[in-house]
Formats: C-alpha cells, structure tokens, sequence
C-alpha cells in the first residue's frame, strides 16, 4: 500500500478516536480561553479531527506529486472524507451542538452526490472533484472544529462564530450538490 493510501487510512483510524474523545464526559476539567469554556475532551476531540481533516489534503498533495494516484485511492479518499464529516455531525447531534435539520441536509447532499458518481461510474465517466465541493468541505470542517471549540476565539467578543458557519456549510453544500447535478445532468438522461 502507497504513502498516500496509508494517509487515508490513517483518517479513518482516527474517527473513533476523535469520536471517543468528544462523546464520552470525560471528568479532564475545563479550558478556558478568551471567555470560551471548553471541557478538556471535547478540544481534545477538536484537535484530533482537525489533524485527521488535515491528511485529506495531504494525501492528494503526496499523490499528485509523485504521481501515486491509484483506483483504491481514488475509492477511499472520499469514503473518509464522507466518514469523518459523518462522524462528526452525528456526533454534534447527538450532543444537541448542531441542528439536527443542517446535519440531514448535508449529508443528503453526500448521498445524492455519491449516488451520482455511482450511476456515473457505471457509465464509465468519473465525476471529479469541484471547486465548490472543495469549499463545501473546508466550510464544514471549519464549521465542526469550532463547534467542538465551543466557539472559542469569538465567545470573547460576542460573535457567534460557530453559529454562522453552520450556516455557510449549509449553503455551500446545497451549492455544490446543484453545481454536481447541473454539470452531470447528461449521467443521469443516459441513465434514465
């Protein structure tokens, strides 16, 4: 197995360490930060998910580099990238940090989107990455790591952060779905 490869995996190997860490009420005590509290696990959790988000870009990075693309790569760089933003909306869910209606929108958008690239597959086209899936992404990992950090740099000042970009995450995952759709309506006229 490459370098890149084993940076994928190493991503979803996280995902239930970062899972343990936010889910179970460890007693670590408290973080406090520019008027932020945050118990100790859940920054923990947050720094965990943020490197395990972080091996997304380095895995493309190594295999586009030293050209290491392969079909097992191309298969499950989007599986973990699908695991952890599912893992981690869940799990916010759960813990009544996240509406539970934007974690059903997103991860419908993930659904359809992976539908697409299936029936896409099947028809021997490839549906590539977009620019605005790429914004998607980044959007709702920022929009996790900072609900998992109670909103911590922008609690001092008032400004509800988290809340927001929550928001964007919405709206840009909506975007890229209809971006997906629009480009590849031909997929699914040849499907039908």
């Amino acid at each position: 197995m490459n370098v890149p490869n084993q940076i994928t995996i190493s991503r979803i190997i996280l995902i239930p360490i970062f899972m343990v860490l936010l889910l179970v009420p460890f007693s670590w005590g408290e973080l406090r930060f520019l008027g932020a509290n945050i118990p100790l696990h859940h920054f923990f959790a947050a720094l965990v998910f943020i490197i395990a988000a972080s091996t997304d870009w380095l895995d493309g990075y190594y295999a586009r580099k030293y050209n290491l693309v392969t079909n097992m790569g191309k298969f499950l760089d989007p599986l973990a990238d699908k695991l952890l933003i599912t893992a981690a909306f869940i799990s916010l869910v759960g813990l009544d940090m996240f509406p539970a209606w934007a974690a059903v929108v997103i991860l419908s958008r993930e659904f359809a989107v992976t539908g697409l690239r299936l029936v896409a597959s099947g028809e021997g086209e490839v549906i590539a990455a977009s620019k605005w899936g790429k914004w998607k992404t980044v959007s709702q990992i920022i929009a996790a790591s900072a609900l998992m950090l109670h909103n911590m740099i922008f609690e001092m000042i008032g400004f509800p952060f988290d809340t927001v970009m929550v928001y964007v995450a919405v709206v840009l995952t909506l975007l890229s779905g209809i971006d997906y759709f629009i480009k590849n309506k031909q997929v699914l006229i040849k499907g039908v």
